[in-house]
């Protein structure tokens, strides 16, 4: 998931402008007090174990030590577990008494094709081998080593406060999120048929690159939805010094990328939000060889399904025009694969309610953002949930260093750097917070004692 500089920066523009009543608090200051209480004494584990997962990323449905990590830290801490949903998903249940059951989920996949260039001494700097023998630059560029960190904290703290709250706790750890696979994959294997509780309320949290201590915590329509889907241009391929006998695939796929930049300025309203990126073209080997086929990576971001429908239906138009008009036969048309997809992402209004005096009880009336604008960044948190019209929450929380952010700022820049990026950074104190602030989330989601 990728929030763009443009959105964080429109929130702290609106920050002057939060509203809503700090009444009737669902917690108790000593409450919120004893959290912070509880994930301080174990703020030193928690920041070995993030440094520790931030130095070995996983790929997509190959995140087996970070699997193995999680499954036995919520066993310690006396959680039911469950391995292997979906390859490499983790379930822990904590049964508590009567009262609703919270489901929190946690992604566990890094990024492919970034190699760190941090510095820091617990900085990935391994490639990993892929399944083929060929080795792939690694890391955690979108904080999801400390999505992870803040599930175990909240975790363990939930159990050390089961006198506070009546319920079922149930926190998993998603593979995959990254290509948008990971939740389907862990419904596909039967992960509301193998007798595990049925979900009340969800709940979830993303790192965004501002300055750390402050949450957003908003309702309505907060991602995109995804696609990703490959574009097949098939040809026929032959020597580079005679391109007359051969259908070059290669200039068909360059035509397509071009073209397809007229699909959301030329096709769609231009006050619809709507992002169409071609993340990669595979092609050939040789320089002198004209190869049989090229394919084409393709995201798409969109907040409206008919939205989706169009750029999809011009892709294919564009597709079968430029191979029609190289001469490509009807029967070797170019082919479309979607590999992933996603809803759009909306946050319950009723639970983004129930969250915020909580949050402000925790981090004070300022720090919690309740208007920050829809990103066209994508998650995949949503489709667990889908089957089952289950109602869910998702936080945002920034892991930025104040003084970097400050420094960014004089040299005319936002933000030090953004997810997905080489440089992107976690600040050690934001791995405590986010513990608490999901906690504290938690909390209000779960039943109270009587």
């Amino acid at each position: 998931m990728c929030l763009t500089l443009r959105a964080v920066a429109l929130c702290l523009s609106f920050l002057t402008a939060i509203t809503g009543s700090s009444t009737a608090q669902a917690q108790s200051q000593a409450l919120i007090d004893q959290v912070k209480a509880v994930i301080a004494t174990d703020s030193a584990r928690l920041e070995t174990t993030f440094k520790d997962l931030h130095g070995h990323p996983e790929l997509a449905f190959t995140e087996t030590r970070t699997a193995g990590i999680v499954a036995a830290e919520l066993k310690r801490v006396g959680f039911a577990v469950t391995t292997g949903i979906g390859k490499t998903g983790v379930v822990g249940v904590l049964k508590n008494g009567p009262g609703p059951t919270l489901w929190y989920r946690a992604d566990m996949d890094a990024n492919g094709g970034v190699r760190e260039t941090t510095g820091l001494p617990w900085a990935a700097m391994k490639p990993q081998t892929l399944a083929d023998g060929s080795e792939v630059d690694v890391m955690h560029a979108c904080g999801h080593d400390a999505h992870i960190t803040w599930l175990l904290g909240a975790a363990s703290a939930l159990t050390k406060l089961k006198s506070e709250w009546s319920g079922t706790l149930v926190v998993y750890a998603q593979p995959a999120e990254e290509v948008g696979l990971g939740a389907k994959a862990m419904v596909d294997d039967g992960l509301w048929t193998r007798g595990l509780p049925k979900p009340d309320f969800a709940l979830g949290s993303h790192t965004a690159p501002a300055a750390v201590g402050m949450v957003s915590n908003t309702a309505g329509v907060r991602m995109a939805g995804v696609d990703q889907l490959d574009v097949e241009f098939r040809g026929v391929g032959g020597h580079g010094s005679a391109p007359e006998l051969a259908i070059d695939p290669v200039v068909m796929a360059a035509q397509a990328v071009l073209a397809y930049q007229t699909i959301v300025s030329r096709t769609i309203d231009p006050q619809t939000p709507a992002v169409l990126t071609v993340g990669a073209i595979r092609a050939g080997r040789d320089n002198n060889v004209i190869p049989a086929s090229a394919t084409l990576l393709l995201n798409l971001r969109w907040l409206k399904p008919q939205v989706r429908e169009l750029m999809l239906k011009r892709i294919d138009e564009i597709d079968n025009g430029i191979a029609a008009a190289a001469g490509v036969p009807a029967d070797r048309m170019p082919t479309r694969t979607m590999k992933g997809h996603a809803g759009p992402l909306v946050n319950d209004s009723a639970l983004v309610e129930r969250l915020r005096p909580g949050l402000v009880a925790l981090l004070g009336e300022g720090k919690v953002v309740g208007n920050f604008p829809t990103v066209m960044g994508s998650e995949d948190f949503q489709e667990a949930f889908a089957p089952l019209n289950t109602p869910y929450v998702f936080l945002l929380i920034v892991v930025a260093p104040p003084e970097r952010v400050a420094s960014a700022q004089k040299q005319g820049r936002l933000f030090p750097y953004a997810n997905h990026n080489p440089d992107f950074f976690v600040e050690l104190p934001a791995v405590t917070l986010g513990a608490q602030i999901n906690t504290v989330a938690a909390l209000a989601l779960l039943g109270s004692k009587p």
